[in-house]
């Protein structure tokens, strides 16, 4: 009872003529207290950095993780680094490596994946992970050393001498396939057709993911064998894989159905 009589007694206002509360004892409205607009605060570019939260995702690959720093990574493509001497070109890179058991570092236009030598590690070490990427943002200096440093190349862009089979597979990669694969925090390259098989190389989480045999036959086979019936199957490849020469070539069987299905697809 005496709580609710002090409560009573706080929302007795003293009211002028006019209906408004009014000075009292305190000089001015008690009203104005609480109806004072909040002062702005401009945070420096630094303070800013150290406000700087990453977002993490879970892939299909338990020792990789998704990271997204809200911060612009690569300028356009992706870049996959899977030892030491690969991450002398960022200093990003450079950094996330020089945390224990750092295995890869995928970087993607808004996000970079990390992979561990063991799942169990990421408790571990998560923190250290985050701190190397706040570091880096907070000294200011460009991803990459050198700017004229080109992306991994995803081998979809169109040749001249690209017939429509191959213009089709290239074309489904790079609008279908790459997106969703970029989403678990991997990349997809293609690498060449020969004798009806698609020849691809996984990066990023992808690589040593457990399900990645999964996503090829029955995400980018399947969809390569619906949209193009010349395609027979998926391989994949290794970043030190070569074809020989004559593995590239494959008879070609240019119909009305495949300037069809380029059409279809907005090709």
């Amino acid at each position: 009872r005496m709580a609710f009589r002090c409560v009573v007694k706080l929302l007795r206002w003293p009211v002028s003529s006019m209906g408004a509360p009014t000075g009292g004892r305190f000089g001015k409205s008690r009203l104005s207290y609480f109806t004072k607009p909040l002062t702005r605060v401009t945070l420096s570019p630094g303070q800013q950095i150290r406000c700087l939260f990453v977002q993490t995702q879970p892939t299909p690959n338990p020792k990789s993780k998704k990271l997204l720093p809200g911060k612009p990574v690569l300028e356009e493509g992706t870049m996959d680094f899977q030892n030491r001497d690969e991450a002398k070109k960022s200093p990003l890179v450079r950094r996330i490596f020089a945390v224990k058991g750092v295995e890869g570092v995928f970087l993607g236009t808004d996000f970079l994946s990390v992979t561990l030598e063991d799942e169990d590690m990421w408790p571990v070490v998560q923190a250290d992970v985050f701190t190397a990427i706040r570091e880096f943002y907070e000294d200011g200096k460009p991803i990459l050393d050198d700017p004229a440093t080109q992306p991994n190349d995803a081998g979809t862009a169109i040749l001249e001498g690209d017939d429509s089979t191959v213009c089709l597979i290239k074309d489904l990669i790079e609008t279908r396939i790459r997106p969703t694969v970029q989403e678990d925090g991997g990349d997809i390259a293609y690498r060449g057709f020969s004798n009806s098989i698609v020849y691809v190389e996984l990066r990023g989480s992808c690589v040593g993911c457990p399900s990645s045999s999964v996503t090829l036959k029955q995400g980018v086979q399947n969809m390569l064998m619906h949209y193009v019936p010349e395609v027979m199957g998926v391989e994949e490849m290794g970043p030190d894989d070569t074809m020989r020469e004559e593995d590239g070539k494959h008879e070609t069987v240019v119909d009305k159905s495949h300037f069809d299905r380029l059409k279809d697809l907005g090709f």
